[in-house]
Order: structure tokens, then sequence, then C-alpha cells
């Protein structure tokens, strides 16, 4: 055996646990299967500009030992995510905010946008809802549902609301203040030149092959670590065996624009069904660039198959319960440490992929 840790996967939660190792003393080999390190958080410079070429990576967190261990990588900036929607001709504040209720019902106070989506729901007569639809209306009323809601909701999951069920939207973040910032978290920014260098500094030392896919890779290396750390697609690493999990992913459209400025902020929803694309992110407002051009990125949410990337799981209870198959093969094989989201299936913001890939590393190398 060659490596203690042959780790697949480049991403953070590979960064991650190669950094740990290699701060253990022990030898690691990285293998992706892509031609970049970084994975889903990879920016590259284009025109002047850095861009997030798979979708936008905001990085918050409440965590502060999360933010002082990714800090120790970069310095990030003051960047705050105060996204907007846009509804046919009508543009709207995210999250959920006074300045959203005020555009849609003219409230001024607290109490007032309260009522209001009181009266909402009343008139809505739900009392036990069945689907998404019917759990988002319960929650905020038809208008708001319709505008903000349906159709974004629906482009992303490629199916009707009505066929989704309602635990995807359990609850809606309803805020009564004046505050347009996305997130609550206490940390929030974009590290400075882009995440690209942050998994640079933490697989240094570290050799690492690019352009390498796993299965046809251990065909001609059996035997070449102690363990594995596997990040990608758990259905894939066992045959699908029980049969293929579901996942969406995102087909991106890049373009540079002759323009300082495209739309003024760097995110903003399509919530309406007559944009194909659920979002459109302008990079530059990320990192207050203020080169003379500009880039924008066209999302549009699309069902995984073989050849593209997968993003995130879809956890109906029918996936849940093939995957509780596949992680109990899993927990079996002590040879093989699952990470990550296509690895543990479980949607994970990136502080929540450091968080857990920092817990795993301390209780395997005993940190």
């Amino acid at each position: 055996m060659k490596y203690d840790y042959l780790i697949v996967g480049a991403g953070l939660f590979g960064g991650v646990f190669a950094h740990q190792a290699a701060k253990a003393g022990k030898s690691c080999l990285v293998i992706e299967k892509r031609p970049h390190i970084a994975g889903n958080i990879y920016t590259y410079n284009k025109d002047g500009v850095n861009v997030h070429k798979y979708g936008a990576h905001i990085f918050h967190t409440s965590n502060k030992e999360v933010w002082d261990y990714i800090t120790g990588f970069a310095s990030f900036n003051n960047y705050i995510n105060s996204p907007i929607a846009r509804y046919k001709g009508e543009v709207y504040n995210l999250p959920f905010n006074m300045n959203t209720f005020n555009k849609l019902w003219g409230v001024v106070t607290p109490a007032e946008a309260k009522a209001k989506i009181e009266e909402e729901r009343k008139k809505a007569g739900i009392t036990e809802p069945k689907n998404l639809e019917e759990q988002a209306i319960y929650l905020v009323g038809y208008e708001l549902y319709e505008k903000l809601v349906k159709h974004y909701t629906e482009k992303q999951w490629g199916r009707p609301c009505k066929e989704l069920p309602t635990f995807i939207i359990k609850r809606l973040p309803l805020r009564f203040t004046y505050d347009n910032n996305y997130f609550n978290d206490r940390y929030q920014g974009i590290p400075e030149g882009g995440y690209t260098p942050i998994v640079e500094k933490m697989l240094a030392g570290t050799e690492v092959l690019t352009n390498t896919d796993y299965f046809e890779f251990i065909k001609e290396n059996k035997g070449i670590a102690k363990k594995t750390v596997f990040t990608g697609m758990i259905d894939e690493f066992f045959g699908f065996k029980y049969g293929p999990l579901e996942y969406r992913t995102v087909r991106f459209e890049t373009e540079t624009l002759d323009a300082d400025d495209y739309q003024g902020v760097a995110v903003v929803n399509y919530t309406d069904a007559d944009h194909p694309y659920t979002r459109i992110i302008e990079h530059k407002h990320f990192e207050f660039n203020k080169c003379p051009k500009t880039v924008i990125s066209r999302e549009y949410s699309e069902s995984w198959e073989p050849g593209k990337e997968p993003y995130y799981p879809v956890n109906t209870a029918h996936n849940d319960e093939i995957f509780a198959k596949y992680k109990a093969l899993a927990e079996g094989r002590k040879d093989i440490i699952f990470g990550g989201r296509l690895g543990e299936y479980k949607y994970y913001d990136m502080d929540k992929v450091i968080a857990r890939a920092l817990d795993v590393a301390k209780a395997e190398l005993k940190l």
C-alpha cells in the first residue's frame, strides 16, 4: 500500500480531509475526475472577473470554529447576500420581509403584515396540506405563493408543486423587519480572489491527479491505499445495486457583456414561468469588482443523467428509502469513508461540509 488514504474528489470535503490528514503526518493521494480541483466551488478568472463556474457560492456560518478554519486560507470580504426576485415586470426583495410585504400588499408595520398573511391563510381554507403547493399557500396565502414560490420551485425541481412533498417547504422564512440580508448567520462573505486558491492551499504538499475517474483508476491500482475517502455518488459506488438515486443538476449559460453593470445585484431569481432559467448571477458584485465589463450566468435546473454533474440530492421518501439501503452497505465497509453531498446523499451548505469533514477527520485521525 503506497498511501494511507486515497481521497476521491478534490472538492471541499476532500480538501479539508486531505489537509487534516497531512497535518497528522498521513500520506494521501487525491484523485478528481474533472480537469480542475475545488469541485463545485471552483472559481476562475474570465475577462477580469472571478466567476463561480458552478453557481453562486456565498459563504455563511454561525459556527466560529468553521469560520476560523476557512479564514485561515483566505481573507473574506464583507459581501452581504441581498437577492431580488423578478416576477414578470415586478421586483421584490428576498428573503420575504417587510419590503416584500409592502410591495405586495401596501402594508407598513409588522402587525399589518402578520394580519394580512393570516387573512390570506384563512381565505385559502387549507387545514391539512397534502403537497408543497397546499403547504406554501397554508403558510403565506395564494398571492405570495403564485408570484414568488410556485414557478421558481417548479423550475428548480422539474415537476408541479402539487406533486412535490410538503416537507420541502415545511416553513417559509418570513422576516418582519426591513432587512434584505438573506442569511441570519454571524459570519458571511466571499473569499477575495475566489474559492479555488483555498482548496489549492488545502491540497498543498498532497499528490493530486485530475482527469482521473475512480472506477477506471482503481481497476489498475487495487490496494493503493489503506483506506478510501469517497465523495462521489454512493449509489454509483455500489453499482446501483438498489437502483439509482435521484439528483438534480444545473446547466449554465455564461457570457461576458460589454457593460459595467447588468442587473445591479449579484443574484436575481426569476419567479415567473416566462423565463426558463431560475436565476441570473452577475459575478462581479460578489467582490465589488470595478472592471468595465461584466460576466453573467443563467442557471437552468435539470434532472441529472449520466454525463452531467450531480448537484444535489432529491430527498423524497422514496429516495431516502433507497439511500438507507446504500447506507447500510456503507456501514459494512470499514475501509471506506463516505462524505459530502453525494457520498451522504444530503444537502450540505459549505460550512456544514467543512464541519462534517473536520468531525470525520478528527474521529479518523484521532486529532
